[in-house]
């Protein structure tokens, strides 16, 4: 046992000592539950001792997660949300009733598995897994909303068994890890439904949606879906992002499941919940207004399902804003110009950048950068193959450099867009808080 002095030394470690796959994407991913199965029992094996509910999908987990847990929050139930990646701090991962974990709590859990770890060479992944669990247990909570790292048959938070399984949607990603087919992707996804455990999907295509039924009955799991969405919820959510309708709909099948497992919902504390997410969760980057004049938004989106709905929410909005600027200049005030859209945006590595960077706008003013994490992508290079498909701009050496350019350009009326990743959302939040 080291004995690590402070919180940041116990994190540096993780981060340097071990596979991080956001940092270095595929070869630190492990195509077993092995690892994670060895570390919870060296912990006495937490995993067993709690309700969970488990979150799948391609796109709108963390929102589906986050809203789900605000909610059991609301009804009084002590509530662990786990999710990933964080955006500013290691410990948004790991929240009770939307409070992080102490950072005494995670120096104390790294020393004492750090023996076990040298032993067993968990992933980042894993251990923070083991960490949740670990954390969740000693804090006695009612239950936790669990949601999958990446694929889920062979995802580290696949060992445990759930009161309810959550699937949002499925589309094409990480296609490297979990086939190149919707029927391949939703195969592994479906890997988190259990024997006799009700299942709660979101909208998706037919191919997937078969697959997942498939496997569904073969597990004698219940399905729920296309339940009516209450026009309440739909109002009060604080999450403006067009792709929520998608979310909400599969909260709301959730929320029916969590109802015939006799939770007793009531529809005032739902409303509270989701009016009130991001403060009770902590929930960041979904479509989120930084600034008003310019218009700044930060959206994690980062593939190709995902783009597409916030370039044509993006269409929207700039026409409503040209269509004001119209008004105001026929009403004689002295407004010039038209409102146009600065989009600083960068990628990782891995991503199919040709499909996702083809779905953005030709008339956009482009900031390339590349995110601070070892998957980021060069912002030379991929400001070269957005001219090729006809996209205008420059490379920044850094996602700050790129936001503070666009600040610069951008008029009141125009709309400053930031994104392409969760990393260059990370990055760029700090310096906007600071703002």
């Amino acid at each position: 046992m080291p004995g690590f002095a402070s919180y940041q030394d116990s994190v540096d470690f993780m981060y340097t000592q071990l596979p991080m796959y956001h940092n270095i994407g595929k070869i630190a991913y492990k195509e077993d539950i092995d690892n994670t199965l060895k570390l919870l029992e060296k912990l006495g094996n937490p995993h067993l001792n709690r309700k969970w509910i488990h979150v799948a999908g391609t796109n709108g987990k963390g929102s589906v997660s986050s809203m789900l847990s605000a909610t059991l929050s609301q009804h009084g139930y002590k509530t662990g949300l786990y999710t990933s990646p964080h955006l500013l701090d290691f410990r948004e991962r790991i929240r009770i009733d939307g409070v992080c974990i102490s950072e005494a709590t995670v120096l104390s859990f790294v020393n004492l598995v750090y023996d076990d770890i040298l032993v067993i060479q968990p992933s980042f992944f894993e251990i923070t897994v083991a960490l949740a669990f670990y954390h969740f247990n000693k804090e006695n909570i009612d239950i936790g909303i669990i949601e999958v790292g990446l694929g889920g048959r062979l995802d580290s938070t696949n060992v445990i068994t759930p009161i309810l399984s959550v699937i949002t949607n499925i589309s094409y990603d990480h296609t490297d890890m979990l086939g190149n087919t919707l029927t391949l992707i939703a195969s592994e996804k479906a890997g988190i439904v259990k024997s006799g455990i009700p299942l709660a999907i979101g909208p998706m295509v037919q191919e997937p949606r078969n697959v997942i039924h498939r496997i569904a009955k073969e597990r004698a799991s219940k399905v729920y879906e296309t339940i009516p969405v209450d026009r309440g919820f739909e109002r009060s959510l604080s999450l403006k992002g067009d792709y929520q309708k998608e979310n909400i709909q599969t909260f709301s099948n959730a929320l029916e499941a969590l109802k015939d497992l006799y939770f007793p919902i009531k529809r005032s504390l739902v409303i509270n919940a989701l009016s009130s997410i991001n403060q009770l969760t902590g929930l960041r980057g979904r479509w989120e207004i930084a600034d008003s004049f310019p218009l700044v938004i930060a959206d994690i989106a980062h593939n190709e399902q995902g783009v597409r709905a916030v370039v044509e929410q993006l269409a929207c909005v700039l026409l409503e804003k040209q269509t004001w600027l119209f008004e105001q200049s026929v009403a004689g005030n002295r407004l010039v110009g038209e409102s146009k859209i600065h989009f600083v945006w960068g990628m990782v590595s891995d991503k199919d950048r040709a499909s996702i960077l083809a779905l953005l706008p030709l008339d956009g003013v482009y900031y390339f950068c590349k995110p601070s994490v070892l998957r980021g992508y060069d912002a030379e290079k991929l400001s070269g193959e957005a001219h090729l498909l006809g996209l205008q701009g420059k490379a920044f050496g850094s996602v700050v450099e790129a936001l503070r350019s666009a600040y610069s350009a951008a008029s009141l009326q125009d709309i400053i867009y930031i994104g392409g990743s969760t990393f260059v959302v990370a990055d760029a939040l700090p310096w906007i808080d600071a703002k």
